[in-house]
């Protein structure tokens, strides 16, 4: 008599939730039709359990674990931008080699972008969130014994592969541990990029000026024996960098793999059938937060009736998720929008990271400035960045803005930034417009990368962030090609270049979906 009371009871609570949550979830029901399938209801219940057990330990280390990671993406790619005239110098490199080692390292981040974006939907969460540092700290440490040019391309290019899946898989593993209320923390999680841009950039600081060549020696390997030259032992501050980066890396590694034990994503779990799991997650979930969970495996049987387990699809390919793009017309118009965004953004930022100081220079907004003047400069321009994304991850949270017109905004202050460069001619100015641009490019990005993950479901959230950041990854390498040859011909067409991709980034925002109202399933 009291089990069946119970039973009624607990049935109950899931039509309740159902109903009550109905409203927020049929945004685009099941992503493809006109009534919720089996595995999203599931999710919902996963959801309200995730609530209930509230942003605990579990939650915040997740947070900070992943945040971590985002940090090491734009350490590394900082520090290849300043590495890369130390080693220039030392090995005797033209100028016309001089770009291979960007190229090398976007390579590697286009290829591990894709790579474990696909593998985190294949494979889990667990393995791609340990193993892409793994890899960036093994081949980052080896980086900095490079004895030559070529070495030290393709060792960046294995580097950027392990670092290329960071953003596209910790966003997604954020949003399937964290309550839904707190959902804000996906843009807040970009504050450790420019926060890692300001670390590395002191360590840069600290090191390159000090233990580098004169400006105006030779290489070694271009002189003859006996008068003074640029070698290895007198300019080992890049490669100091570089060590240190590396052991960050590992030290990432260390704390993911050995200290923290990361658990599964339930919600990978449910979309692999592995119903059981999901719930033993979700509970030990609930334990490290000092607390209990009420889903068992019979709430989510009694969501399965015998009609949705006879039409159950059956995966026959690893990659069969993968259709989800191109499922519906809903579907392929999100999936292209996405691409632009990201294709046009990652545009606008490549250029403006690449060019705006060869730019400065010929403008005279930098000369007579000194090594140690232009790394400190770099600190100044950075840390504002941390203000950009506090500020997106609450101009998110007002309702009449919301995901989508924030990063259409920011995205068209960045467009404008870029657009205003034109006008520097003074150190002051170099200053002032840098730290604008990244203030703003730092906000669209928080809001980008937040509200990827929240805009596809969980079968294929990994792909979907993992293919987006490629199409932007690939963008990153062929902008700067386009605007090498502009260069040659007029210094601000390189500035509207850069200025025009980031509008253009902002107008297919316009079209992108508002996920500030509805449930991440």
């Amino acid at each position: 008599m009291e089990q069946s009371m119970q039973d009624r009871t607990d049935s109950a609570k899931i039509e309740e939730s159902k109903e009550c949550r109905a409203p927020s979830v049929l945004y685009h029901a099941s992503y493809t039709s006109g009534s919720l399938s089996v595995l999203d209801k599931k999710l919902l219940l996963v959801n309200r359990a995730l609530d209930d057990i509230g942003m605990g330990k579990y939650g915040w280390l997740i947070f900070f674990l992943c945040g971590y990671g985002y940090a090491l993406d734009l350490m590394w790619a900082q520090a290849f931008s300043l590495i890369a005239s130390s080693a220039q110098q030392e090995f005797g490199i033209s100028d016309n080699e001089f770009g291979n080692i960007f190229t090398a390292f976007n390579t590697g981040l286009t290829v591990g972008a894709f790579t474990w974006g696909l593998l985190v939907d294949v494979v889990g969460r667990k393995w791609a969130f340990n193993f892409t540092v793994f890899i960036a700290s093994v081949f980052g440490l080896v980086l900095g014994a490079a004895p030559n040019w070529n070495a030290l391309c393709a060792l960046g290019a294995f580097t950027g592969f392990g670092i290329g899946g960071n953003i596209p898989i910790d966003a997604s593993i954020v949003l399937e541990f964290i309550p839904q209320n707190r959902r804000y923390l996906l843009a807040a999680l970009s504050l450790f990029q420019p926060l890692g841009m300001v670390i590395f950039s002191l360590i840069a600081w600290g090191l390159i000026p000090s233990f580098s060549c004169g400006a105006s020696l030779l290489s070694c390997l271009q002189v003859a024996s006996g008068i003074s030259c640029c070698s290895k032992r007198s300019n080992m501050g890049w490669r100091y960098s570089v060590y240190t980066l590396g052991g960050l890396t590992l030290l990432c590694f260390f704390l993911r793999f050995v200290l923290f034990d990361f658990q599964e994503s339930p919600k990978f779990l449910l979309s692999k059938g592995k119903d059981a799991e999901a719930v033993a997650v979700v509970s030990r979930i609930a334990a490290v937060n000092g607390t209990t969970s009420r889903l068992t495996i019979e709430d989510l049987k009694s969501v399965q009736s015998k009609e949705d387990v006879s039409s159950s699809p059956t995966h026959t390919s690893q990659i069969a998720h993968l259709k989800g793009f191109f499922v519906d017309w809903y579907m392929i118009r999100l999936s292209l929008f996405t691409w632009l965004t990201y294709i046009f953004n990652y545009a606008a930022f490549s250029i403006a990271g690449n060019f705006l100081p060869a730019i400065l220079r010929r403008k005279g907004a930098v000369a007579g400035q000194s090594i140690s003047t232009t790394y400190r400069n770099y600190v100044i321009i950075y840390a504002p960045g941390i203000v950009g994304v506090l500020l997106g991850a609450a101009a998110i949270q007002v309702p009449k803005l919301g995901r989508k017109w924030v990063m259409t905004l920011s995205a068209a202050l960045m467009g404008i930034s870029l657009f205003l460069f034109v006008m520097i001619s003074s150190p002051a100015a170099n200053i002032g417009f840098n730290t604008m641009e990244y203030f703003f490019q730092s906000m669209f990005n928080a809001v980008l990368y937040g509200w990827t993950p929240e805009a596809f479901p969980s079968s294929f959230r990994g792909s979907a962030c993992g293919v987006a950041s490629t199409w932007g990854r690939l963008s990153s390498i062929i902008a700067p090609i386009i605007a090498t040859r502009l260069l040659t011909t007029s210094v601000d067409g390189v500035l509207y270049l850069a200025g025009g991709a980031a509008l253009l980034s902002a107008a297919s925002t316009i079209f992108l979906t508002e996920t500030s109202h509805r449930e991440a399933l």
